[in-house]
């Protein structure tokens, strides 16, 4: 039997059956901190779903998609059904993407990256968080402007979606129920030219379509989920329990990232690192 057979008690909550997924996006090879992830949600799993979140087709691969079902089974952690490959459903999207547009929740945004990071450092903007500037354009300035060929993205007007839906909340696993703040997000961005569905919208989608009712992911996800609860309730579809574990660090604190180059599982296996190696080191970080 391998370790991770052994590793992964049963776990029941509340009595419930725990159907839960791991979701990566396959734009490089995974490293401990995504191994980890996966691991703190299949350990808990009566079912244990695979998705590969690949709607940005200008930086997923098929070779990184290929890698990271080869890492997991090297890791011992099996899944449940076929893996769903989210750039295979497009038209799904675009479905919920239209319910939300003829609610007249959505709006096109033609502001450039550069423009809002120039309107968050005003003296009243706030980082991360988009102004608003093209909320308050009229029907025919949009229309012109999307008429010239200028390119934009819908994002979804969170004030007038949460006069919609009313008050929202959520459980979250060692915290309990917690008010949702879908304005802390400001106006998402649910779709582009070049990426016709965002991860917000595709991530409510198919946690819905499969069955999910616990979401285990990492702490830095753990502000979307006031962005998704509003999405779930706009869309009418159920709300799963959520629980956000800690990340892994390197040496120096901080936090394991592509961009950082950090090791990844295809390295270690190169360099004689066995998977009983890498499973103690997860169970003793937990």
């Amino acid at each position: 039997m391998c370790l991770a057979k052994v590793l992964r008690p049963c776990i029941s909550w509340r009595g419930m059956s725990i159907i839960t997924r791991f979701a990566p996006s396959p734009t490089g090879y995974l490293h401990l901190g995504h191994a980890y992830s996966a691991w703190m949600a299949w350990r808990r799993a009566d079912v244990f779903r695979l998705r590969l979140e690949d709607i940005d087709t200008t930086r997923c691969r098929p070779e990184y998609a290929a890698a990271i079902l080869e890492d997991l089974r090297w890791l011992g952690l099996d899944w449940d059904g076929e893996v769903r490959v989210q750039s295979r459903h497009f038209a799904e999207y675009a479905e919920a993407l239209g319910k939300l547009q003829e609610r007249a929740l959505l709006y096109p945004c033609f502001c450039t990256r550069a423009e809002i990071a120039l309107a968050q450092s005003a003296p009243h903007g706030v980082e991360g968080v988009y102004p608003g500037t093209c909320r308050s354009l009229s029907p025919e300035d949009r229309a012109a402007r999307i008429a010239s060929g200028a390119p934009y993205a819908l994002r979804l007007d969170v004030t007038a979606a949460r006069q919609c839906v009313g008050e929202l909340r959520f459980f979250e696993e060692n915290a309990g129920w917690i008010e949702a703040q879908p304005e802390r997000l400001g106006d998402v961005v649910l779709a582009r030219k070049d990426t016709p569905s965002s991860y917000h919208l595709c991530v409510v989608h198919d946690d819905a379509l499969q069955d999910i009712s616990h979401v285990s992911r990492g702490e830095d996800l753990r502000e979307a989920t006031h962005i998704h609860v509003l999405l779930q309730a706009l869309l009418g579809l159920p709300t799963p329990v959520y629980a956000h574990h800690r990340l892994l660090t390197d040496a120096s604190g901080r936090r394991l990232a592509k961009r950082d180059k950090a090791a990844t599982l295809r390295e270690m296996r190169a360099a004689g690192t066995k998977p009983e190696t890498i499973l103690r080191k997860f169970e003793a970080a937990t």
